[in-house]
């Protein structure tokens, strides 16, 4: 009763080890040596793939069938023995497919197709920019039945995706050898298997939440019925669905109603006891997976996790790792709260899209940037007085005079004299109560300027002429005899101009350093600007206008007279 019980156990055991191989990574590695290929169309199998297919009772020319798992990332060839029952022969890793599970639905998703397609001879490329290529025939009449659309989805080489599976060169040369000797044996056609993983019950219930699971169904059925058959099911199309193996007498038609049709009794018999088990493994696995969903994750997510593979290769080489590697399990409420923060994250990306968009379009395409517009405002000026503090008088005799119409007079000096060099004109300020305190508190620090710091200051002044005054008119004996003095016409023009009291102040504490204020062009603009810039208080009618510190002195020093003019008047 032992021996029996550990011969059932040893039984099981065999079972479920077989069935879990093939989740197993038992990938073939491609016995293919590039640099020894001389041409790529005439390459011979290795001896090794020979004997195995020996072995099988395989032809060399018996057809074959390629079947794909995206979430496994693993490529199968199945070649069929003399029996036409087909075995796998090889199974090779898929280097690198983009997009996530799912079918392909429009040119540029990104996404590898998802079907059963047909390959005819004439899509195999030997001159493909990626070694070799073998064209999926992506749209089928089912994807155009249903408005999907792309172009030259292939099986290649280079191990670098778009859309397409994408193998190493050797891989792709064990390949396109296998399907070229099915073609000289007689196949019309290759059946491309290319679904999201294998349909087992605990699969459909790991992804029985994916937007997908209506279409994986329907793909399950030829899916099964190959497991059952060891034979590519027979494929049509209608009602834009796909039918497996189903007799008629009438035609499909990809766009139009199903033909009445039935599948064969020992299929039916195969079918149902298939299922039963199927349907007790798949309560199994949702009573497994109850409460959790599977996180699905991104191409970049399964990049990241061989990104350490590209090390050391050629740009070109862009392997993406497996789907059930970078995916996981995880609670539906915590996969709701990670989906909601996707949500808002593509939410401020459209968002910085469109504001970038709405930039560009204002600056022409990023040629020009919009310069803010000038402030309209007036900018406040300082408003000088240029009252002439002196008049010439000129008699009869001056016609005689060289220069005669020359008048000497003391100009005031230009704005641009008063600041200092480079100084913006922005930056003055109209006179308040407040600045003219201030103005007369830093003339005062100026007139207590030791001798010492002076006789620096007026070295250094020497190089300067903050203010000039015009040439003295030449006259001749009698046009000097009979003219006013010029001295007396300035002490007129300074006598008869209006007095402000806190100003003689100034100008008496002043006087002391009369000549070194001549010689400070910033002192000499901060005392003018008390002297002659007008109150901005409202209400004044009138403002005192004086003279600057540097003109009071100038007018206040006397001129040597010859002898011959003391009859002047």
């Amino acid at each position: 009763m032992r021996l029996k019980n550990l011969v059932v156990t040893a039984a099981v055991a065999a079972l479920l080890a077989g069935c879990t191989n093939e989740t197993l990574d038992t990938f073939d590695k491609a016995e293919v040596n590039i640099k020894s290929v001389k041409n790529k169309t005439t390459y011979e199998l290795s001896g090794r793939i020979v004997a195995n297919m020996q072995s099988a009772n395989m032809p060399k020319t018996s057809p074959i069938m390629i079947r794909i798992f995206k979430e496994e990332g693993a490529l199968e060839i199945w070649k069929a023995d003399a029996t036409n029952r087909f075995a796998k022969l090889r199974e090779y890793k898929i280097c690198a497919w983009s997009g996530k599970l799912g079918p392909k639905v429009k040119e540029g998703d990104r996404q590898a197709p998802e079907g059963f397609y047909p390959i005819n001879p004439g899509q195999m490329n030997p001159n493909s920019s990626y070694y070799l290529a073998i064209n999926t025939g992506f749209p089928n009449r089912y994807d155009a039945a249903n408005g999907r659309h792309g172009t030259n989805l292939m099986i290649h080489g280079a191990c670098s995706s778009s859309g397409c599976y994408s193998m190493t060169d050797e891989q792709m040369q064990e390949i396109f050898a296998l399907a070229r000797d099915a073609y000289k044996g007689g196949q019309q056609s290759i059946q491309l298997q290319a679904l999201p993983f294998r349909m087992t019950a605990e699969n459909m219930a790991r992804h029985k939440n994916s937007p997908h699971i209506e279409f994986w169904k329907m793909l399950k059925t030829g899916y099964d019925q190959f497991e059952i058959t060891k034979r590519p099911p027979e494929v049509n199309i209608c009602e834009k669905k796909y039918v497996f193996n189903q007799q008629t007498d009438g035609k499909f038609s990809p766009g139009g109603q199903c033909p009445a049709m039935s599948t064969p009794s020992t299929m039916q018999v195969a079918l149902a006891n298939y299922n039963k088990k199927y349907d007790d493994d798949y309560t199994k696995a949702l009573k497994k997976y109850e409460g959790m969903v599977w996180y699905e994750p991104s191409e970049g997510e399964r990049k990241a996790i061989v990104a350490k593979d590209r090390v050391g290769k050629e740009l070109a080489y862009a392997p993406t790792g497996r789907s059930i590697d970078a995916g996981k399990l995880m609670k539906a409420e915590d996969l709701a709260k990670l989906e909601a923060r996707r949500a808002e994250l593509a939410e401020a990306k459209k968002a910085i899209e469109l504001q970038t968009a709405e930039l560009e379009k204002s600056t022409r395409g990023g040629k020009s940037i919009p310069v803010p517009a000038q402030n309209p405002l007036p900018r406040p000026v300082e408003q000088a007085s240029t009252e002439e503090l002196t008049t010439t008088k000129t008699g009869f005799w001056s016609l005689f005079a060289k220069n005669g119409s020359q008048a000497q007079r003391l100009e005031p000096a230009t704005p641009s004299e008063l600041s200092p060099t480079g100084q913006n004109a922005a930056g003055a300020v109209a006179q308040t109560p407040e600045n003219a305190a201030k103005t007369k508190a830093a003339a005062t620090e100026t007139a207590a300027v030791k001798p010492s710091d002076a006789a620096a200051q007026d070295a250094a002044a020497l190089q300067q002429t903050p203010v000039e005054q015009a040439a003295p008119a030449k006259k001749g004996f009698w046009g000097s005899l009979f003219s006013k003095s010029e001295t007396s016409q300035t002490v007129t023009a300074v006598a008869t101009a209006p007095v402000n009291p806190a100003a003689e102040q100034q100008n008496a504490e002043q006087k002391p350093v009369a000549k070194t204020m001549q010689q400070q062009p910033q002192a000499a603009a901060k005392a003018k600007t008390e002297t002659a810039v007008k109150p901005a208080a409202a209400g004044q009618d009138t403002a005192a206008t004086e003279s600057s510190p540097a003109e009071q002195v100038v007018a206040e020093q006397p001129k040597k007279r010859p002898f011959w003019k003391i009859w002047g008047n």
